[in-house]
This record gives C-alpha cells, structure tokens and sequence, in this order.
C-alpha cells in the first residue's frame, strides 16, 4: 500500500487535533513540513491562552520561524486539518509558505475557496499551492463532534 505524504503529514495534523479536543479547545491541528521533515506542530489554544489568535496555523508559523530562524517560511508546506480563516491565511501569505493542504472545509470562516481565496488571489504579493480535501472526512468528523458536543452541552 503507497502511502501519500500528503496522508500521512494530515494524520499528524488530526493527531493535534485530537489533542485540543480533549482540552476543550476547537479541534483544529496545523504541521508545518521543510524538505521532508516536520518543524513545527500546533493545535488551537484559544480557550487555554484567551488569545483569539491562537489558531493552530499561527502557532504552527511561530514555531517555524523560530525553527528555521527566518520569518520566510519558503519552501514549507503547511497542513491543517480546517480550512484557515482569513487571520491565517493572511499569516500564511505574510511568511511566504509555498504550499497549504488541508482537510474540512470552512463554509462559515474558510478564506482558502469557501467564502474567499486569499491564497490565490493575483493582487497579493504571494500566491501558494493548495489541496484541498485530504482525510477530509476525519477532520470534518472530528468538527461536527465536537460542536455536537458543545451544543448538547448548552455552550457556544
């Protein structure tokens, strides 16, 4: 059985993902690969830091950064398992990430083919590759569980 690493880079983000749903937090997992090999590995931390901009991508790119010591991140490829959000996508434009795969659509939130298509549009000054719909429905699964959850539960 070939085994994309497109997969299997996913199942590490849904791994994450896993993780900040057993901390309450929105499920959403982000790694960030370089030439083969993970750099930087985050989940939403939102609730735990009462920071709005605690997105797994951002944390994700932080760590990047931090790993390869620029804030350019070309050559990268970033893998989450929700499509970002217009905060995220204009971080991921803003460090020059070559390419993003991610999992479940956002109809609500996604700026990346839902609502908008920031990371194609030919006015910015960067443009990245980008797949769409990979394990897609594990991470739309992983969603729709979670805020099935908050729903019974009387919470937002």
């Amino acid at each position: 059985m070939d085994i994309q690493p497109d997969d299997v880079f996913m199942g590490q983000a849904l791994g994450l993902a896993r993780e900040a749903f057993e901390l309450d937090e929105v499920p959403v997992g982000a790694v960030i690969v370089h030439e083969g090999r993970v750099i930087a590995a985050a989940h939403n931390r939102c609730e735990q830091l009462r920071d709005a901009t605690a997105h797994a991508e951002m944390m994700a790119i932080t760590q990047a950064a931090e790993s390869v010591g620029d804030w350019r991140l070309e050559n990268c490829v970033l893998y989450a398992t929700l499509e970002p959000c217009i905060m995220c996508a204009g971080a991921i434009l803003q460090s020059r990430i070559s390419r993003v795969v991610f999992g479940a659509m956002d109809p609500k939130g996604g700026a990346v083919g839902s609502m908008f298509n920031l990371l194609d549009d030919a006015r910015l000054n960067h443009r990245c590759d980008v797949v769409s719909g990979v394990r897609a429905d594990e991470c739309g699964a992983m969603l729709t569980e979670f805020f099935v959850g908050k729903r019974q539960l009387g919470k937002k």
